[in-house]
């Protein structure tokens, strides 16, 4: 029983810790490194490890996770592919849809869904439909949940939907509603469509008041937006139409070299990253090394104290069995004893209510005579009750005298020295000496200690 709990404990300790050598890397984890990259401009970077995020949430049933991930997935595609970003958006409403958690989220991901589907219909020059459909949804569920922030960024969407179908009153009713409730953080964007709105009506003075209240802070690329826009309503006042052209395409070559530096950013931070992965691979490795051997040193010892374990209680099993089959030979030779002290006492038992021995035991001093058939009597009954001890005499020494034959047969009676004499007329000297005789020239036995009764029971 001992042995086996130990070998279940040495199984789950191993099992343990080979589990823990083969945890492998998380969505959640995933998804971080995911934003990390991004953050630092790495788009590519970033791409595939939101991918891996996805296939990891999907793998484990992380729903969050799953539809965050082709959130930004689509987030980091809007630019180059929006058809694919649109796609992605429905994929991540989709998961919600299954998987709902949070309204805040199903708003954000309404709103960029709706903002795809209108960078799809303004390049492929088609309808606006679906796009206010996703927006205008989500509109509704920050109103009714009263979501500010949120209220603020899907007028925002819509008017830049606006802006695009070229209904730039709309566009300026939204982004004024959308200026009515922006945080600080939230307010550039309402005002950036709002300023645009009024410079596509030629509205240059309120669009130059516009822009001139954003406040880009760190955003290079807002802070150029802002500056080519002032510049082209200064142009546009002059009437120098064919200059702002000219601005126009300055601004574009610094945009290229804008992304160009984003591009060699990217690639520094991925080469960065792909020493630090290496670096941690390294070390994981290390730590793996270290671990197994951790783990090589505990199973050993566990082994050789298993070992010691087991060889310990198979020698306290050897000596409980050592001392069953002691107690159980003692148990037996009990046994024996007392079967022999009831043979014993039945023999006795028996001879003592034969008729030869009670005239043995009361003859006293008198003469003894018996009878050849009190004789034959007295070895028949010692041959009945004592395994024909006296026919293997016979037999073993065919050239005994009767005499001596009859003479074993009393000593073997246990008849005392006095009788034997009484029967054969001699004294009990002589009855010792014929003694002496028979066990040295009959039984070959010529030690002092060895008496008669002993050899004949020894027979």
């Amino acid at each position: 029983m001992y042995t086996k709990t130990l070998y279940i404990f040495i199984i789950a300790v191993l099992l343990v810790a080979c589990g823990q050598t083969q945890q492998g890397p998380t969505a959640a984890g995933c998804l971080e490194e995911a934003e990390a990259a991004l953050a630092n401009d790495s788009i590519r970077m970033g791409e595939t490890l939101l991918r891996k995020t996805i296939r990891l949430a999907e793998k484990s049933e992380d729903w969050h996770t799953n539809y965050i991930a082709y959130q930004r997935l689509a987030e980091a595609l809007s630019q180059s592919n929006p058809e694919e970003a649109l796609r992605l958006m429905k994929k991540a409403l989709a998961v919600y849809e299954q998987h709902p958690d949070d309204e805040r989220n199903n708003v954000i991901l309404l709103d960029y869904a709706g903002t795809y589907a209108a960078q799809v219909a303004f390049i492929n020059e088609k309808s606006f439909d679906e796009a206010l459909d996703f927006i205008h949804r989500a509109y509704d569920i920050a109103k009714q949940n009263e979501m500010t922030d949120l209220m603020c960024q899907t007028l925002t969407s819509l008017a830049n939907i606006a802006w695009a179908k070229e209904d730039y009153r709309q566009a300026l009713d939204y982004a004024h509603q959308a200026d009515s409730v922006a945080t600080d953080d939230l307010r550039p964007g309402a005002l950036q469509v709002m300023a645009r709105s009024y410079l596509s009506l030629n509205m240059l003075d309120s669009a130059e008041t516009v822009y001139r209240k954003i406040e880009p802070g760190d955003d290079v690329h807002q802070a150029y937006i802002v500056q080519s826009h002032l510049a082209k309503i200064a142009l546009r006042r002059i009437g120098a139409v064919n200059m702002e052209d000219d601005i126009d395409d300055a601004f574009e070559q610094i945009e290229d070299f804008y992304y160009k530096a984003l591009e060699q950013k990217d690639q520094y931070y991925q080469e960065t990253l792909r020493q630090e992965m290496e670096n941690q691979q390294l070390d994981y490795q290390s730590k793996m090394y270290a671990r197994t051997l951790l783990i090589t040193i505990i199973a050993s010892l566990i082994v050789i104290l298993a070992i010691v374990l087991v060889i310990h209680y198979r020698l306290r099993a050897q000596r409980e069995e050592k001392r069953q089959l002691q107690q159980e030979a003692e148990h037996q030779k009990t046994l024996l004893y007392q079967a022999n002290e009831v043979v014993t006492f039945l023999q006795n038992y028996i001879l003592e209510r034969t008729e030869v021995m009670k005239k043995l035991n009361q003859s006293g001093d008198s003469l003894i005579t018996l009878n050849p058939h009190e004789w034959s009597e007295i070895e028949r009954t010692l041959n009945a009750i004592d395994n024909n001890r006296f026919a293997h005499i016979r037999e073993q020494y065919p050239n005994m005298q009767e005499d001596d034959i009859r003479l074993c047969l009393l000593t073997r009676l246990g008849i005392s020295n006095r009788v034997i004499g009484n029967i054969y007329c001699i004294t009990i000297s002589a009855v010792q000496h014929r003694k002496l005789k028979l066990k040295k020239d009959v039984f070959g036995e010529s030690s002092p200690d060895v008496t008669l009764e002993q050899i004949l029971n020894g027979k």
